[in-house]
């Protein structure tokens, strides 16, 4: 039984996605930076020169807070425009062509509660779904297939605001992957689910056919990923395989601390692309 705390994501287990993968994603950013609350006293710089291109199914962002891996990852669905530089997504202009490119995304942010719209569970799942121009007997039945692979059916009816903390993240992934999209993107998503409901999700995500693009703090979910990229102080410092890229953070995370309590023994990493 839930209890209204983050310790079950699902009364029903979901069950597995086994659809085929689909290919990945092209995204394109190129020289992009971006000031917030620009050309007012508040300004500062987020982000600075970042080039990337990314041609994987599964790419990871880390480094710690403000680093500016959320705020780029913002800019790929459009939600943020970036101040220079430019960003596509499948060849569409994130700011130009925003709405071609959220026709093919899905965004997870990491409170749930930002994006569950409807009163109830199945009214939040078919929200999604309202411009479709599926009838109404197909929208039913899309729901209803969509609230059984994720294991809300029995939540269907339920206030989606009494759900646990796991369960409204489910649902907020069930309400972005009823619509189909082909890339999928993350910020934090596990950021407020306890050390079971992680695991569920890193176990749903593993299966989706999608391409993912994800920023996370959680660095075990990036298992099976095949890239990850590391941010520091607004720009790209470390780029390659999880393996590469995890190690490099953790020796920038050991060297900050070190400068922050003289009596730690670390050693300064060299900058690097891996």
């Amino acid at each position: 039984m839930t209890d209204g705390t983050m310790s079950d994501i699902s009364a029903t287990e979901p069950t597995a996605i086994t659809a085929p993968s689909s290919p990945p994603v092209p995204i394109s950013v190129e020289r992009v930076s971006h000031v917030f609350d620009t050309g007012t006293p508040r300004a500062h710089q987020v982000l600075y020169d970042i080039d990337l291109v990314l041609n994987e199914r599964r790419v990871g962002i880390i480094g710690h807070n403000g680093s500016g891996k959320s705020t780029l990852i913002r800019m790929l669905d459009g939600l943020i425009q970036p101040t220079s530089g430019h960003i596509s997504v499948a060849g569409y202009d994130t700011v130009r062509e925003a709405k071609e490119v959220r026709r093919s995304t899905g965004f997870i942010f990491t409170d749930p509660d930002h994006q569950i719209i409807m009163p109830t569970v199945r009214e939040d799942v078919a929200f999604s779904l309202r411009r479709s121009g599926l009838t109404k007997a197909a929208l039913d039945a899309k729901v209803d297939e969509t609230l059984a692979r994720f294991g809300l059916s029995e939540s269907a009816e339920k206030p989606a605001h009494l759900l646990s903390g796991g369960q409204k993240q489910l649902l907020a992934l069930a309400a972005v992957l009823i619509t189909e999209p082909t890339l999928l993107l993350a910020d934090e998503p596990t950021t407020l689910l306890d050390i079971r409901n992680t695991r569920m999700f890193a176990s749903l995500i593993a299966d989706l056919p999608q391409s993912i693009v994800m920023a996370t703090h959680h660095l075990s979910l990036l298992t099976g990923f095949d890239r990850v990229v590391v941010f520091d102080e607004g720009r790209v410092v470390a780029d390659g395989t999880p393996t590469e890229a995890i190690t490099y953070y953790k020796r920038l995370m050991d060297t900050e601390l070190a400068l922050r309590n003289p009596t730690t023994d670390s050693r300064e990493p060299s900058r690097e692309r891996t």
